[in-house]
């Protein structure tokens, strides 16, 4: 293991509110990034790119890549990390799995991220919805390959099977921070439920990738991140995705330090050595960012280990 710390002297201090250079982004302008805003709020659908305040979302929707937030724009969780606002949610729009479907079909999407708020108040956590949405999107557009972000459906076991069942071609949530950060980061979730869960994931049907996502900078150290890949390993997640907390408002947690490039460089190279299928660890990067090409490349990954795999089972004996 790499011991060496790889922060340049030019990084802020611990607790700068400043972005330091390497977080830059584009402002959105481009007429494809107008294209796909017209498009999600005529359909009145919700993006989580809005909603969270996501950093990328000029370069997303320029490439006509949105991460679509179902059920409603309010959530029944109040992280302390998270823009989503918090309340009590209306009732779920029927007619919102077909015109996610629609905007799907209409932006010509290869690739497509269906998250949602925490819907604590419904029995089945938003479950049937998110099933929903799945099968009007295979209806209209059965070539478009799907990524589900679910919440952790805590104390709604029977949940996990109904989106599974749904068969989404990966199934993604986010661990979003070390356990012992939970109770003042992620307060209403439980860490060993949300690793139970990608691993209840794998145990009903094999094929379908899992993927988590963690946050950085927000106090933890590293031997406690690298706790949590073996954890998540240890739930089979074939994906991992590390990018840096970036304060949304005052009224949220502050940002503890900017992790420089070289640390999600030496954190992607130990999460590859413990075995993902696909690990992306930089700055910038959030669970849905670029996910279409890394879905590519971790199908393609998983089908050379397959093939490796039968070559070597079908060789002669020596």
């Amino acid at each position: 293991m790499d011991t060496t710390d790889p922060t340049p002297a030019s990084a802020p201090e611990p607790g700068s509110r400043k972005k330091p250079d390497w977080i830059r982004v584009k402002a959105p302008v481009s007429r494809e990034y107008q294209n796909t805003r017209d498009i999600i709020h005529k359909l009145k659908l919700n993006t989580v790119c809005e909603e969270a305040a996501c950093p990328n979302i000029g370069e997303c929707w320029s490439q006509k890549h949105a991460t679509v937030m179902i059920m409603g724009d309010t959530c029944t969780r109040a992280c302390a990390f998270c823009n989503v606002k918090t309340g009590v949610p209306g009732a779920l729009n029927p007619h919102e799995p077909e015109n996610l479907a629609q905007a799907v079909a209409q932006l010509k999407l290869k690739h497509v991220v269906i998250t949602s708020v925490d819907r604590d108040d419904l029995e089945d956590g938003g479950a049937h919805h998110f099933a929903g949405c799945i099968t009007a999107i295979r209806t209209r557009s059965p070539e478009t390959t799907i990524e589900v972000l679910t919440p952790d459906f805590l104390r709604k076991e029977k949940s996990i099977g109904i989106v599974v069942a749904a068969r989404p071609d990966v199934y993604n949530h986010n661990i979003e921070t070390v356990p012992r950060l939970y109770k003042t980061i992620r307060p209403g979730a439980r860490y060993f439920n949300s690793l139970h869960l990608l691993k209840t994931v794998k145990e009903i049907d094999p094929s379908i990738f899992t993927k988590s996502g963690l946050m950085v900078g927000l106090g933890e150290e590293k031997d406690e991140v690298q706790q949590v890949m073996d954890d998540l390993r240890a739930a089979e997640v074939d994906f991992m995705t590390i990018g840096q907390y970036l304060q949304p408002t005052p009224k949220h947690a502050a940002v503890d330090r900017f992790v420089t490039p070289e640390e999600f460089a030496t954190y992607g190279r130990h999460a590859r050595a413990k075995g993902f299928l696909m690990v992306a660890s930089s700055p910038l990067t959030r669970s849905s960012y670029h996910a279409g090409d890394d879905f590519a490349q971790m199908k393609a990954a998983r089908d050379a280990q397959l093939a490796a795999a039968a070559d070597t089972k079908s060789a002669p004996a020596a």
